[in-house]
């Protein structure tokens, strides 16, 4: 192996350990706590040894970038990512990297630690010297020894950046762009969770979008939002992206593109562009307002057949619309947060016309969708909603929103 270490008689010791079936309470605490050990030290040895690559080119010189590398070698992408920032920045930081070698911190505090010094570091109107540096590690350093998450490190680092920032001139970090970040990441069942964080300019901006469009609004019968105020901010955030993917005209069709995938022997296997399977019934309320480009592919992913893109609902129709239904029919959410909805699904063949659309909004669409809740055209020419057994075992119709006040017989 040269000049590297071999690790191999140490891998095959520890394999070699097998953990008693009898052990007191004591004897497995000391165990467990020289196993943290063990794990800490691997994990900062896998750092520095990833950040000998980085400075080696090998991914480069494969034609992958650092992390491809990692995630080939067996790393989970978030482990990959942090083994980058962490090799890369303990070179720098001999106090954090002598800490992690005696294996009494572990890797995700001293990820925080490194996270936290580049907060400072972009905080800082200039270069930040060795012994500054040395400063801030130290305290954040106490902050880990005094039992701190690396949650509450990063806290820290934010206001050791805010004082770097005021005593040399640097903009408060409620007014500082330059570290703006907005995160997402696809959970295991398949959700998108979002992380960001703002300066106070384009927060205020959201949350006073996210407020207006929250309200609660009361349910078909009357009865007061049933919704949380989680829930409602969600479903705002919602309409803040269809209003911003149609742009200034509210009666427009969404510019949202949408690429499905079909395998051509399993169609009931459909994935969606970033977000991977989707069942039927997503997709029957996708294609009721947006553009929906579906390819067929074979077995290899090869392409067989590629759909023609449909917009649906274009802004005449919308309009027309908006006039008769002035709202989304079962909550009374405001025209421009509706989508437009095709009572007999676009999928099952039902045309893109007045008399087989309604508005609704898309807290609502989904009840349409996967609730129960169904929309039928009445004799009046008007939408009319009919609800799931479990809301109404009876079913009866209601009418839409806007023609709430109306009676069936009336109607009749």
């Amino acid at each position: 192996m040269g000049n590297a270490p071999d690790l191999n008689p140490l891998l095959d010791q520890l394999r070699d350990v097998v953990v008693p079936d009898k052990m007191t309470g004591d004897d497995a605490v000391q165990a467990l706590r020289c196993a943290l050990k063990l794990k800490h030290v691997a994990e900062h040895l896998a750092a520095i040894l990833a950040g000998v690559l980085n400075r080696c080119g090998v991914a480069a010189a494969q034609g992958r970038t650092p992390r491809e590398l990692l995630i080939a070698l067996g790393c989970a992408p978030s482990v990959a990512e942090r083994m980058i920032r962490v090799g890369g920045a303990l070179p720098a930081l001999p106090t954090l990297a002598a800490h992690a070698g005696d294996g009494v911190i572990s890797g995700e505090h001293v990820d925080a630690i490194v996270k936290g010094i580049n907060h400072i570091r972009a905080r800082a109107p200039g270069e930040v010297d060795e012994e500054a540096r040395f400063r801030q590690v130290t305290d954040l350093l106490g902050q880990f020894f005094s039992g701190a998450t690396p949650a509450a490190i990063g806290d820290r680092a934010r206001k050791l950046g805010n004082r770097v920032a005021a005593a040399e001139g640097g903009l408060p970090a409620a007014e500082d762009r330059s570290v703006n970040t907005l995160d997402h990441r696809l959970t295991s069942d398949g959700r998108v969770q979002v992380h960001a964080d703002l300066d106070a300019e384009v927060g205020a901006k959201l949350v006073a979008a996210v407020e207006e469009l929250s309200a609660p609004r009361p349910e078909p019968d009357g009865s007061p939002d049933t919704r949380s105020a989680s829930r409602r901010r969600a479903d705002a955030l919602e309409a803040l992206l269809d209003i911003a993917a149609r742009g200034a005209d509210i009666a427009s069709a969404p510019r949202t593109q949408l690429l499905v995938t079909v395998p051509a022997d399993t169609p009931d296997l459909a994935t969606l562009e970033f977000m991977g399977s989707i069942t039927t019934m997503t997709l029957d309320r996708l294609t009721c307002d947006t553009a929906v480009t579906t390819v067929v592919v074979d077995g290899e992913h090869v392409p067989l057949d590629m759909g023609r893109e449909k917009r649906l609902f274009p802004p005449h129709l919308r309009k027309a619309l908006y006039l008769r239904d002035q709202c989304c029919i079962k909550c009374g959410a405001p025209p421009g947060r509706t989508h437009a909805h095709h009572i007999v699904h676009w999928t099952h063949h039902g045309e893109t016309s007045l008399a087989n659309g309604c508005l609704l909004c898309p807290g609502c669409h989904a009840n349409v969708h996967h609730d129960g809740w169904d929309v039928v055209m009445g004799l009046d020419k008007h939408p009319w909603l009919i609800p799931p057994a479990t809301v109404d075992p009876q079913r009866k119709p209601i009418p839409a929103y806007n023609r709430r006040t109306m009676r069936l017989d009336v109607a009749a």
